[in-house]
This record gives structure tokens, C-alpha cells and sequence, in this order.
């Protein structure tokens, strides 16, 4: 279904995960500000990438996905913003990419497929997007350590049950700094995502660290939330 925001537009025809609110709460919580080189790793429609280009006017951003119906969404998508000349999209894998290039990134953004167990869906690219038949934690932990600059930061989220396995496997990979910040839907119910910040360093850059609820109980969008998606939902 199309989505428009403020300053661009979604069209997620064939992509296995739609638009969603926690594509956004990672497109607007993570640190943007400052990485001269991005990279976005299982770009689907695009609308991370979309969103760290109208938060950083310097960026050039590499969107790496793999399903055909994605790619070419995001390439629509791409096309049809005010940043094309900005935004870069690989059609492969993200091991393929990162055993082709050299390139190191500042930020790397990731909704990644987080499902290890439980029934596939029926639509094969949704099963792709949500399981991590194709991209386990180990080899996105491998590969985000390969293609992260030294002073880079790796931004996440994660349903709250996986996070343990995650950070786990990110403590494997020797990502030596992890922080993450617990998100409930409603205020006083618990935290259902996390977004996660993964560094081989302190991050030295302030970000929102504080948890936080989406709406509140009766159903509006909390402060913090506003403050989060002002620039980019069509109705703040």
C-alpha cells in the first residue's frame, strides 16, 4: 500500500515487509547526523534510506536488498525522491556485498529478519523478511563488523524476545559496545521492540537512550514520539 510522507513517497508494491512504525522509529532514532557514507542492509521499499537522506543532506547511502519485488520498488522509489543522486541500490545479497566491496560505512541501519523458529508465511517474500532462514544474526554480525568504519555505529530493532540472542551474538562478533532502548506501544504496557545501538567504541554523538511508549492510553501519540516522526508523518 503507498505512503506518503512529508517530503517523499513508499510505493511497497511486492515487498515483503510493508511501510511500518518500526521502520520508522529506526529511520528516526538513528544516528544520522555527521556519517558521510550509509549503508542500509535489507532496504525493502527503501524507506530507510529514504529517511537518512532527508536527515543528512551530505550522506551518500548504499541500500543493499535481495528480493527481486523489493528491489524494484526501491529503486522506484529511489527514482522518484528528491535525493536520486544520493541513493544506491545493490541487488544481492548483503554477504555477497560485503565480500565485493571495500568500502567502509559510518552507519549502518538494519530492520533485520529476527523469526529463527515458528511457521513460514505463505507469501515467500514475507517469509524471507521476517526469518532468518537467509540472514541469521551470526552473518549479519559478521558482515557489519566487515563493512562498520572504526568509528561507525550499527543501528537496530529487534522484537523484545530476540534481543538476548542478538546482543549475544553481536558480544560474539566482538562489537564491544551495545545499548538498547525498550519501546511499548502504549505507556505502561511492556516493551515489545528494542532499537539497538551496536559500536566498537563509546559513541561519543547524543541520541535518544530513554525508554519510551508510542501512544499513549488514550491512544494519541506520546511526546517523545511526535518529536521522533514530526518530520516525516504527514499529519504532526
Amino acid at each position: 500500500m503507498p505512503f506518503t510522507f512529508k517530503q517523499f513517497h513508499i510505493d511497497d508494491t511486492d515487498c515483503g515487509m510493508p511501510v511500518s512504525t518500526d521502520g520508522v522509529l529506526l529511520g528516526a532514532w538513528s544516528l544520522v547526523a555527521g556519517a558521510q557514507q550509509i549503508l542500509d542492509i535489507g532496504a525493502g521499499s527503501g524507506l530507510l534510506s529514504l529517511m537518512a537522506a532527508q536527515r543528512n543532506a551530505q550522506a551518500q547511502i548504499d541500500a543493499v536488498e535481495l528480493d527481486d519485488g523489493a528491489a524494484a520498488a526501491c529503486q522506484r522509489n529511489f527514482a522518484a525522491s528528491p535525493w536520486a543522486a544520493r541513493l544506491r541500490l545493490h541487488h544481492c545479497s548483503i554477504q555477497a556485498f560485503s565480500a565485493a566491496t571495500t568500502e567502509r560505512y559510518a552507519l549502518i541501519i538494519c530492520n533485520p529478519p529476527y523469526f529463527a523458529s515458528g511457521p513460514l508465511a505463505s507469501n515467500q517474500a514475507r517469509a524471507q523478511a521476517r526469518h532468518t532462514l537467509s540472514l541469521p544474526f551470526a552473518e549479519l554480525m559478521t558482515c557489519c563488523q566487515q563493512l562498520l568504519a572504526a568509528n561507525g555505529v550499527a543501528c537496530f530493532i529487534i522484537p523484545t524476545p530476540a534481543l538476548a540472542d542478538f546482543q549475544a551474538t553481536a558480544t560474539t562478533a566482538e562489537f564491544s559496545y551495545q545499548r538498547a532502548v525498550a519501546v511499548s506501544s502504549v505507556t505502561g504496557k511492556n516493551a515489545q521492540r528494542q532499537l539497538v545501538l551496536l559500536a566498537n567504541h563509546a559513541p561519543t554523538q547524543p541520541w535518544l537512550s530513554t525508554p519510551f511508549a508510542i501512544c499513549d492510553q488514550h491512544g494519541e501519540y506520546t511526546p517523545i514520539m511526535r518529536q521522533l516522526t514530526q518530520d516525516f508523518y504527514l499529519k504532526l
